[in-house]
């Protein structure tokens, strides 16, 4: 076991990671036909749980971090939850034809240990902690956690493959200088990775913003920055195809990390949410969005601000595990049989 992520154990841990009837020597999640959906402790798709991410491609991660929330707390729980849901998720993307599990050993690492008492210090310790993942090569998902947890995330990117373009789906930029005067909360990741130098802000995308702010100027940091910036407005009642396929041209063969904030997505959708919006997109264009990400050299992500005391029969975490799910999907190495 390496410093930083909390062990899980579990008896789906000791699965074989060969697994026949897949015909891949890859892990693989348990099957409903092998262990009921509603039986074992729960790991994300059902997958294996590593100490480490020694041998795997792409790991799951957890970072359970709510103290940085300006409204709705409770995404502490986010990971939990999420991971409880995502046992209905099957090992093949039958739309798209991906075959991530056929294709990368993937596996679910646990929780980051943090101090979630003192944000500046749970920062050092989610940074420290995911790069003992990434360090030697497997890429990270995280799963939230608020927004605030981006920022470290995206130091631990920054040290292993330098500034990377960025695509942040939100309904706010999270590019404020403070809250309360405080430089470090979830309303302001976006700009302290700027400040560290882990962006190339030529190639940063933000896309579903909307919703009231504090001023009509909310928005020039940003732009001055050389941002793209995609409100919600923008993609009203229309496919996000053409978007996408502009944004793969606009990132090229730029490392890219995808920042997934579940209020992006309108309430109605997704209302377990700290600070929910309305007009958002909708769940059809969050998959457009993530499916045109193909190609794309995606070198990790996070999906944040899931917050279960405030969901509705688990619909929030179900839509943030199938999501993930659609994320793995994307990532470079995966196969297609379409």
């Amino acid at each position: 076991m390496f410093k930083g992520i909390y062990r899980i154990v579990t008896n789906i841990s000791r699965v074989n990671k060969t697994t026949v009837r897949y015909g891949s020597t890859f892990n693989q999640p348990i099957s409903g036909n092998d262990l009921s959906r509603s039986a074992g402790i729960a790991s994300l798709f059902r997958l294996p749980i590593h100490h480490d991410s020694k041998g795997l491609d792409v790991c799951f991660v957890g970072a359970c971090l709510d103290s940085g929330a300006s409204n709705r707390a409770g995404t502490r729980h986010g990971p939990r939850h999420i991971r409880v849901e995502s046992a209905m998720i099957r090992p093949y993307n039958n739309a798209t034809g991906a075959q991530p599990f056929d294709s990368l050993n993937v596996g679910d690492v646990g929780d980051v240990s943090l101090c979630m008492y003192d944000l500046p210090r749970a920062c050092n310790d989610i940074k420290t902690g995911v790069y003992s993942l990434i360090k030697d090569g497997c890429k990270a998902i995280t799963l939230g956690g608020d927004h605030t947890i981006s920022y470290p995330l995206l130091q631990a990117v920054k040290e292993k493959y330098g500034p990377v373009g960025l695509i942040h789906l939100d309904a706010h930029s999270d590019t404020s200088d403070t809250m309360y005067g405080c430089k470090i909360a979830h309303s302001t990741p976006f700009r302290r990775a700027v400040e560290d130098g882990c962006l190339d802000c030529s190639k940063v995308v933000q896309i579903g913003l909307r919703g009231p702010g504090y001023s009509l100027e909310d928005a020039d940091w940003s732009i001055e920055q050389g941002f793209r910036l995609i409100t919600a407005e923008e993609c009203w009642n229309k496919s996000l195809v053409p978007l996408m396929a502009d944004i793969r041209q606009m990132m090229g063969d730029t490392p890219v990390y995808i920042s997934f904030d579940i209020d992006a997505l309108d309430p109605s959708y997704a209302p377990g949410t700290g600070t929910p919006e309305i007009g958002g997109l909708t769940i059809i264009q969050a998959l457009e969005i993530i499916r045109g990400c193909r190609g794309l050299n995606i070198i990790g992500g996070d999906m944040v601000e899931v917050s279960p005391p405030y969901d509705n029969n688990g619909l929030t975490s179900l839509t943030a595990a199938n999501l993930l799910f659609e994320m793995l999907c994307i990532f470079p190495g995966v196969k297609y049989n379409k």
